[in-house]
């Protein structure tokens, strides 16, 4: 699945994340692959940040006869009233766009296009570039997150994709790797939204924590990790910018695991 054959990037130095050690609980240097090396480029972050939100975005139109189904008909001149249309019986104005239940002066369409189309190539290299974001702590620490670490990212070995299955277990992994206090960050922004969006279906916001990026979404871990405050879960394969950098900020706190990384040398394999 290599998509991105023929473009090449230089990279700069060689980025140095931290592996877990389960068996001793400490981390160590380890060297990540060349795609966490390359430059960060924000304007590129922001324009697949865009095309990729504009196309979850779904077209909105009106019926056109929405506010148009009635029997008004203008008085026309010399009543002393106003040329409005008014309901037959009645003195009620109807129709137009200045009276109740009048149809909209101009409606949204379904033609309109609202998807940002961005080149392949760039799509690519902004992903490459949020990628790169998350080795860099101070990215990261501009955006707000919380972690004791001197390194990031953070990698934990595949085994423990499928030992941890429960949410203790992976508080437990969190403070032993050092960024639980980004998940209670996360918690203690949990608040009601302002306005009608709290009666639809989003009534609470809160604030993005730690982004695993794992082998598989269906792994222990996995499930264990998706409901705490803030976290989000994606694979190597699927994982875009939406998730890398939200709101189109790069530097997203992140967590992979070994496995993950296999899949994203692979993604980007044409690349490297």
């Amino acid at each position: 699945m290599r998509f991105a054959t023929g473009l090449k990037l230089y990279a700069s130095n060689q980025a140095i994340g931290l592996l877990y050690n389960p068996e001793e609980k400490k981390l160590e240097e380890k060297e990540l692959p060349e795609l966490f090396s390359y430059p960060v480029r924000k304007d590129l972050i922001k324009r697949v940040y865009y095309s990729e939100f504009t196309a979850k975005l779904q077209p909105k139109g009106r019926d056109p006869l929405a506010g148009k189904r009635t029997s008004a008909e203008s008085w026309g001149a010399h009543h002393g009233v106003s040329r409005v249309p008014r309901i037959k019986g009645t003195s009620r104005a109807a129709f137009v766009n200045m009276t109740v239940g009048g149809h909209l002066a101009h409606p949204p369409r379904v033609e309109k296009i609202i998807h940002e189309r961005v080149n392949r190539k760039e799509k690519i290299l902004g992903t490459i570039s949020a990628l790169s974001a998350t080795a860099t702590p101070e990215l990261v620490k501009a955006r707000g997150h919380l972690f004791s670490t001197e390194r990031l990212p953070v990698i934990i070995p595949s085994s423990l994709e499928d030992e941890i299955g429960k949410i203790k277990d992976a508080v437990n992994l969190l403070q032993d790797i050092g960024l639980y206090s980004d998940i209670e960050k996360s918690s203690s922004s949990i608040r009601i939204r302002a306005g009608k969006g709290k009666r639809r279906g989003r009534r609470y916001k809160e604030r993005k924590s730690i982004l695993f990026v794992l082998s598989s979404t269906n792994k222990p871990l996995a499930k264990a990790v998706r409901n705490l405050p803030g976290v989000d879960v994606a694979t190597g394969w699927t994982v875009n910018v939406l998730q890398l950098a939200p709101g189109a900020v790069p530097g997203r706190l992140t967590v992979y695991s070994e496995g993950a990384l296999e899949q994203l040398k692979e993604r980007f394999g044409g690349v490297i």
